[in-house]
């Protein structure tokens, strides 16, 4: 179900106060275009999943449990490479100095019982 329009707004504005008062978070845990995908990470990543598989069927034909083990490590780091996200640098906003920090939850608490007095 889409939000509304109103539920929209109030949305982005919590995402606004958050990256001001805890950018670190709020870039964790957003899909935030500041982390992006490295192509290079992704083809290396791609050609050692490949290189981990072919070691791990030469280990199990061989019957060669080292080289079987082997073969599953690489690929897994491989896929680990692949997924990894680079971070650009310069683009983060620093915190306001001023600013407090029950700043974010008052405002939260004052728009729940704004939202509850219109419910009734």
């Amino acid at each position: 179900m889409p939000l509304s329009e109103h539920e929209q707004k109030l949305l982005e504005q919590l995402e606004k106060q958050l990256h001001e008062d805890d950018p670190k978070f709020a870039n964790s845990m957003g899909s935030d275009p500041i982390r992006s995908w490295s192509t290079r990470h992704i083809v290396i990543g791609v050609l050692g999943t490949i290189v981990g598989i072919l070691l791990l069927l030469v280990g199990v034909s061989l019957q060669n449990i080292f080289l079987g083990v082997l073969g599953f490590v690489v690929m897994g780091a491989g896929v680990y490479f692949a997924t990894l996200r680079r971070a650009a640098v310069g683009k983060t906003k620093s915190a306001k100095p001023g600013k407090s920090r029950n700043s974010f939850m008052s405002n939260l608490e004052e728009r729940w019982d704004e939202r509850r007095r219109g419910e009734d």
